[in-house]
């Protein structure tokens, strides 16, 4: 949220809060698509069915502690950046959130074929981060590791922030389908076992069966895990970044 210093006014604020609570009881709307952003209000909100994506940094710590904090910007910028265009290239994609060492993406997928579609944008970032990692070397910085969770379910969407500012409000995503997300990308590349890519059952399960392939089951977290890759990126990657 950008601010824009509006006076604060304290009986304006018990204001906003007995409207906020006299919306209490009314239900939220189901929708099996994503709204448009103007559709929401600061009272309303949307349950709504889609795919979320998030991409998280394991070695953040390390990181840190390797270099000074204005070096260790730019493997983090560069990192947010290419994930963020490669969520943002995909017409699926409807929000997309930076929160830390975190990059969530919320896609619109109604049918099958939109959800392999998601999948793929899976092994486009893997492939982006590997090519990342040999530039990174080449400037002696420490490479990243990252974790990528993917489910599929419903997410409850609201606006908030400051009703009476344009600029300071944002969409936000809760519910059981971020939390899954999130939790699987936290499991991607923490053990020894555990591959970067973690997939939550319902998602395998709207797979075609040549991205199923791709996986395998992973019986400690309750998912399908996999170290999935672009094609066309990894060629490149292959031929150029020896």
């Amino acid at each position: 949220m950008k601010t824009d210093h509006t006076e604060y006014r304290f009986k304006d604020s018990v204001g906003r809060i007995n409207q906020i609570m006299a919306a209490w009881d009314n239900p939220y709307e189901e929708r099996e698509r994503i709204p448009a952003r103007n559709a929401l209000t600061y009272t309303n909100g949307f349950y709504v069915k889609c795919s979320v994506l998030f991409v998280e940094i394991r070695t953040s710590p390390e990181l840190t502690d390797f270099h000074r904090n204005p070096l260790f910007a730019k493997p983090y910028r560069t990192y947010v950046s290419e994930v963020t265009a490669i969520m943002n290239g995909n017409q699926k994609c409807a929000e997309i959130n930076v929160v830390g060492n975190c990059v969530s993406g919320f896609f619109d997928t109604p049918y099958e074929d939109d959800v392999n579609e998601v999948f793929s944008v899976v092994g486009k970032i893997s492939s982006i981060v590997d090519i990342m990692n040999y530039e990174f070397k080449k400037k002696n910085l420490k490479e990243i590791t990252i974790g990528i969770g993917l489910s599929y379910g419903k997410a409850l969407v609201v606006k908030a922030g400051f009703k009476s500012s344009s600029s300071v409000e944002e969409v936000i995503w809760m519910g059981d389908a971020v939390n899954e997300a999130a939790k699987l990308a936290s499991y991607g590349n923490m053990e020894s076992a555990d591959r970067e890519a973690m997939v939550s059952e319902v998602v395998y399960y709207n797979l075609h069966e040549k991205n199923k392939k791709l996986l395998t089951p992973n019986l400690t977290r309750n998912c399908y895990h996999g170290d999935i890759v672009n094609s066309l990126m990894n060629s490149w990657y292959e031929k150029n970044c020896p």
